[in-house]
């Protein structure tokens, strides 16, 4: 696997980094597979709000920490919605039938992908989000990347 770092990109406020989750929601092709790796309070929901506004969700969006994935379907396409920070090990994967979300016709999104990593497409986006509190306590450092 290659990783081609796309861009990099720097927020200093909730909002700001709600607005970048709202440009990835608008050009989220279906099929898309975002991975989101950060650590526990980095940004990682709010980035994931942003993403399904961009997607014209407008119920809630919260993390799927104790049901592993949360589906929406009222955007212009379906949002599948993975946290698998809980996840024993893979074959519980396998009994929710994520190949499912994974190819399907939506956008999925999977934090804590780095746990899975074995069974990721080919093919996807990675983000990661990393906070300096020596550039402030709203600063975000996001990096996009190209996994292939």
């Amino acid at each position: 696997m290659q990783e081609h770092l796309i861009k990099e990109i720097e927020t200093f406020s909730t909002e700001e980094t709600l607005e970048l989750g709202r440009q990835l929601g608008h050009k989220a092709q279906p099929g898309d597979v975002y991975t989101l790796i950060g650590d526990l309070g980095v940004g990682k929901t709010v980035l994931t709000q942003g993403i399904a506004e961009g997607l014209g969700i407008t119920e809630p969006i919260s993390s799927p920490t104790f049901t592993i994935v949360q589906v929406y379907e009222e955007g212009r396409m379906p949002f599948y919605h993975f946290d698998v920070y809980r996840i024993g090990d893979v074959e519980e994967m396998d009994e929710i039938g994520y190949e499912d979300y994974f190819y399907g016709d939506g956008l999925t999104m999977i934090e804590w992908a780095n746990l899975i990593e074995e069974i990721l497409p080919e093919h996807y986006r990675q983000i990661t989000i990393e906070k300096n509190l020596e550039k402030g306590f709203d600063y975000r450092k996001i990096m996009i990347s190209e996994i292939e």
